[in-house]
Order: C-alpha cells, then sequence, then structure tokens
C-alpha cells in the first residue's frame, strides 16, 4: 500500500482520494489483527438493502426531511434488532428519551 500511494497523481480527484487514504490507511486492515472484524461488509450491505429496495419502488424521496426520517426509523430499529428489542421498544425508549445501545 505505501507503494501505490507513492505513484505521482496527476488528477486533483485522485489527490482528493489519496488524502482520504492516508487519513483512513489505519482502518483498511483491521480485520488482520482483530479477528472479531469481519473482512466484509456484508453485515452493512444488508443492513442498508431494505432502504435501496424502498427507495427503487417508491421512485425516491420527495423531500430531504423524507430521506432523514426514514433514515433515522432504519438507524433505530436496526440497531434495536441487533440488540434484541422489537422496534416498538426502541421507538418508545426514544421518545422517552432512555434509548440504549446494548
Amino acid at each position: 500500500m505505501t507503494r501505490l500511494m507513492r505513484i505521482p497523481i496527476a488528477h486533483p480527484a485522485g489527490k482528493v482520494l489519496l488524502r482520504q487514504i492516508k487519513a483512513w490507511r489505519n482502518k483498511f486492515f483491521v480485520f488482520l489483527t482483530n479477528r472479531d472484524v469481519p473482512a466484509t461488509n456484508n453485515i452493512s450491505e444488508r443492513e442498508i438493502r431494505p432502504s435501496v429496495v424502498f427507495r427503487k419502488v417508491t421512485n425516491g424521496f420527495r423531500s430531504e426531511w423524507g430521506a432523514q426520517i426514514h433514515a433515522g426509523y432504519r438507524s433505530v430499529t436496526g440497531t434495536a434488532r441487533i440488540s434484541g428489542q422489537t422496534a416498538l421498544s426502541a421507538i418508545r425508549s426514544l421518545v422517552d428519551g432512555t434509548f440504549v445501545v446494548a
């Protein structure tokens, strides 16, 4: 990776990408030293899949706030499911101000 990062870059977008890679470099191969971290992002891909399908079926969101509401709902209910809670109990906890990630 170090050798690849030393290759001269001419395009401005490539320079931006290189800067981002340098900033996140120590996060790329965590799975090699920590066996609890999966080597793929399959879990993340599965988590966002329902939102992608929803967006495609409804032809996108008509407003920014609608997209934000949907993202917030999916985040809370997805976190609840992973933590062993029901979506309803998580939403109630969020409204009550007691929502805690286990």
